[in-house]
């Protein structure tokens, strides 16, 4: 049996094998793994007794689990209305620049993925960003390549 497997049984009895169990599942195997390999979700479907497809639907669906490798640091700048109206470009921009990729890439040392992502909560504090699990509000170009300074050293 291979880790996956292992680890996708030790969740499903953890959780159980209905639907309603499908996103914590799902979530918990990102959360290991980094991502959904098509090893994980097959082995998902396997264990609901439901389709690869149908995993792969619900997982694709949502922006924050991520079907494809990602760096150890996942960007996740907010793409709202508010956003771009207060200098969503600027930051992307910034981030582009210090990180020499575009949206959608990570970095050739596997360090940072940077991606746009819909309303991630902090409207009132746009420009905002989340790397992994932590928020960024406010930001200004510099302060971004601050952050991304303080991640390139760890």
């Amino acid at each position: 049996m291979t880790e996956t497997h292992e680890l996708v049984k030790q969740l499903a009895d953890k959780y159980g094998r209905d639907r309603a169990s499908l996103m914590p599942v799902l979530q918990a195997v990102v959360e290991k793994q980094n991502y959904l390999t098509e090893e994980a979700m097959n082995e998902i479907a396997d264990q609901f007794g439901i389709s690869a497809a149908q995993v792969f639907g619900t997982a694709s669906f949502y922006s924050f689990l991520d079907t494809e490798a990602r760096g150890k640091y996942v960007i996740r700048v907010c793409k709202s209305i508010i956003a771009e109206m207060k200098g969503k470009k600027a930051i992307i921009k910034a981030l582009e620049n210090v990180l020499k990729i575009s949206v959608g890439q990570t970095t050739p040392d596997k360090k940072f993925t940077l991606l746009e992502t819909n309303d991630i909560g902090w409207s009132d504090q746009e420009p905002s960003m989340l790397i992994n699990e932590t928020p960024f509000t406010n930001l200004t170009p510099e302060k971004v390549i601050n952050i991304i300074n303080e991640y390139s050293s760890k």
